[in-house]
């Protein structure tokens, strides 16, 4: 822990230094500190994708995969994908073993001076969807389709409108007043992992809700009527165990990760002694390059306009909520043409902001920092660059 304490006191003096010089300061979020306090810009991945289909929940990552990430990039902090079906497999009962396996990783990613934010990860409501993988999201006894059909769909983003899935959401958003208690496992859930993680430093915090979908219910009314309420009060049962860790929050992923619309989360109270300690959240997922477009000519001029929204609509959310942010999703296929110039663009645009970063993510494959030989790609030493851009970057 020395060598983090002596690395963020020099980036507080370095922020310190920097702020009175930065014309845009003051239209910046608030920033996120560290548990003792010190200001803290994280950069790093999300790990990551392969624990939603392994065996046993856990990412591919070794601990000498991990110090090789902190030597290479610079990494101070990971986004670390945990799931409820892992959590909760039976409803009130919890897995210890899974959580053991959970603090071991944290250990590694200490060691290697890193901070860890526990995700609660789902994607398309969680594996009892037909054809999904085995881990990510909601138990399976969590997951009410009333016998309509939730398979996975080609894009995977359809499976979001599968009735079963639609009817699962809105089953654990109460809309259907049939389930209540959905909601109140995961919230239980969550104040579990928070008891664990209560006295250990080696957590910076925890990502409550990966990308929200409301179902049936439509923003703006999602976020003000059922997604802040439900934070609120798994903000609420965390502080009863947990004073201390930060908590991030999520808007809306669709919509929001295009700069679409902006978020219409309302506003949140940490009931903790001191400063509040909620930081918000949003993912960066331009609609052409996520539908597979290279970022060259007229995709990058109007995707570029696409990241100045996003940038606006979403440190002006931080900044209505009180709150830091850290996006805590970004990527693409780093293989398809002119990539590497949009994330050198983000990272720019991040530090500008003065907000924090989570690549997604860092698995091997076009999306990650390897090549297929296991050495590192281009899109490493980009990445690597980021965390030492000062605030004079910008996109070109």
């Amino acid at each position: 822990m020395t060598l983090r304490r002596l690395t963020t006191a020099l980036a507080a003096l370095a922020l310190t230094l920097t702020a009175t010089t930065t014309a845009h300061a003051a239209d910046n979020p608030p920033p996120l500190t560290d548990l003792d306090g010190n200001p803290l810009i994280p950069h790093g991945f999300n790990n990551g994708h392969s624990s939603k289909d392994s065996p046993d929940a856990m990412p591919w990552t070794t601990p000498a995969d991990i110090a090789a990430e902190a030597d290479k990039i610079g990494s101070n902090s990971v986004r670390l994908l945990i799931y409820w079906s892992k959590v909760e497999p039976e409803p009130g009962r919890y897995d210890e073993a899974y959580l053991d396996q959970v603090t071991e990783l944290v250990g590694a990613y200490d060691r290697a001076d890193m901070h860890v934010v526990l995700d609660m990860h789902q994607d398309i409501w969680g594996p009892a969807v037909t054809g999904t993988g085995r881990n990510g999201g909601a138990p399976a006894w969590a997951s009410h389709f009333d016998g309509l059909p939730a398979s996975l769909q080609d894009p995977w983003p359809l499976t979001y409108l599968q009735p079963g899935v639609m009817r699962a959401f809105d089953h654990f958003w109460g809309t259907t007043g049939k389930h209540p208690e959905l909601a109140e496992h995961f919230t239980a859930a969550w104040a579990h992992v928070a008891q664990r993680f209560a006295d250990d430093d080696r957590v910076l915090g925890y990502d409550l809700f990966n990308e929200p979908w409301g179902g049936s219910v439509p923003w703006p009314f999602f976020e003000k009527d059922l997604l802040g309420p439900l934070y609120q009060r798994t903000i609420d049962a965390i502080r009863e165990v947990d004073p201390d860790h930060w908590i991030f929050v999520e808007p809306q992923a669709f919509g929001v990760n295009q700069a679409l619309i902006a978020s219409s989360l309302p506003e949140l109270t940490d009931p903790r002694p001191g400063r509040p300690r909620l930081a918000y959240a949003p993912h960066l997922y331009p609609l052409l390059l996520d539908s597979g477009q290279a970022y060259t000519g007229v995709t990058r001029a109007i995707t570029q306009e696409t990241m100045r929204k996003w940038f606006a609509d979403n440190t002006a959310t931080a900044r209505r909520l009180g709150m830091p942010m850290v996006i805590g999703e970004f990527g693409l296929d780093a293989t398809r043409e002119g990539s590497l110039d949009y994330v050198d663009d983000v990272l720019a645009m991040a530090e500008q902001a003065g907000v924090g970063w989570w690549y997604w993510s860092n698995d091997p494959g076009g999306w990650g920092p390897y090549n297929p030989d296991g050495s590192w790609a281009p899109l490493a030493d980009h990445l690597a660059a980021g965390t030492r851009c000062a605030l004079s970057c910008a996109p070109r």
